[in-house]
């Protein structure tokens, strides 16, 4: 049996929104998930305000990747690579963790690698349920995205199948907490107050479900518009609105969708199993709608616990991990971030495309051993 030694050591730093995130990976292994959010200084504005996020992050990194590397029980020198999501995400947030990696990569001697937070959040399920069947189909749902992707390999091969036209899932459940006055952010508390309410008590509407619509993508500025529309009307009347019963409704129109496309992909592809990622994927009817309908299918599901399913450093370090262990090319120095990284584009590799020799410490790219001899960080 190979010693867990042997397995990359890898650090990832997550920036692409509000959570200042840090993870410690060995192989497929969780050793580390610090995390430091500044949603609280978020909500009085309704949404993430992207200068109050970047000062947050800069504020935050530090302290987090030390409470990480001594959570984990490792050096800093012990490192095998430093992983950051490189995109997509808020361009100036990104490149708060863009900065810290490279100043990191650069003073251990490390390989960097710029990676692609979509593909993160499938990646970090192997830390939870083992290594990634290949192919791989995933259901991202979050605040910036809702996409269906089919992942034959995930350091190198991300095939969108669709995405949301407009708003995103998770952004649809902020817009409609906002106008049912819950606060922000809205995916928990709608979640919270759907348990006592009836899902079946308002038809709301189900975007792109017609015959002649894409398969595969998704739209939720309809339904956004059809609830608010309908708080309105009962406003105006002098009703009071039934919030749980609005808030169950809606969230059903929600996950009947996601999860309706997502098991018809799986069966067009011939794929049997499902992976659910992203932060909506945190929400507790999704999780039972999707078992549900998996289960009827015959198709087996695989959800991380909700802490792995929200923006964080382990899942950036899990793509990390696996672009060691397979030898992909590290980053070049001049990484930027990149706001609309797309998702076929897993990591962004150093121009030469280097890779490494053997599967030893030494992992990764040529400005690793430029940088040997004169190790900057104390």
């Amino acid at each position: 049996m190979a010693d867990s030694r042997d397995e990359p050591l890898v650090l990832g730093i997550e920036t692409s929104c509000d959570e200042t995130g840090v993870g410690v990976v060995r192989g497929t292994t969780l050793l580390a998930d610090a995390v430091a959010s500044s949603v609280d200084e978020h909500a009085r504005f309704g949404g993430v305000v992207p200068e109050v996020a970047s000062r947050a992050h800069l504020e935050a990194m530090v302290p987090t990747i030390d409470r990480a590397l001594k959570e984990a029980g490792v050096s800093a020198r012990d490192l095998d690579g430093i992983a950051v999501t490189a995109g997509p995400g808020l361009a100036g947030a990104l490149l708060v963790g863009v900065s810290a990696a490279k100043a990191y990569a650069y003073a251990l001697g490390k390989p960097l690698y710029g990676v692609n937070h979509l593909a993160s959040h499938i990646c970090v399920d192997q830390l939870e349920h083992g290594p990634l069947p290949e192919p791989t189909m995933a259901l991202l749902v979050s605040g910036g995205h809702s996409s269906l992707l089919l992942s034959a390999d995930i350091t190198s091969d991300v095939r969108p199948l669709g995405a949301t036209i407009d708003d995103a899932a998770g952004e649809a459940f902020d817009k409609i907490a906002r106008v049912l006055d819950l606060g922000f952010p809205g995916g928990p508390v709608i979640d919270r107050y759907a348990r006592e309410g009836d899902p079946g008590a308002i038809a709301f509407p189900r975007g792109l479900t017609g015959p002649r619509d894409p398969a595969y993508d998704f739209s939720f500025s309809g339904l956004k518009t059809a609830v608010a529309r309908w708080i309105e009307a009962r406003r105006a009347a002098g009703e009071d609105v039934p919030v749980r019963d609005v808030a169950a409704s809606f969230q059903e129109a929600v996950v009947d969708v996601l999860t309706r496309k997502a098991v018809r992909a799986c069966k067009d592809e011939g794929v049997d199993h499902l992976m659910i990622g992203g932060g909506v994927a945190a929400n507790s009817r999704l999780r039972a709608l999707a078992q549900e309908r998996c289960e009827a299918a015959g198709i087996r599901l695989r959800v991380p616990r909700p802490k792995l399913c929200t923006d964080n450093g382990a899942m950036v370090a899990a793509l990390g991990a696996e672009m060691v262990a397979r030898n992909r090319s590290a980053s070049d120095w001049d990484l930027s971030a990149d706001s609309s990284l797309p998702v076929t584009d897993p990591h962004v590799p150093g121009r030469n495309h280097a890779q490494a020799h053997g599967h030893d410490h030494g992992h990764g790219h040529d400005h690793v051993h430029e940088l040997g001899e004169e190790n900057l960080y104390s």
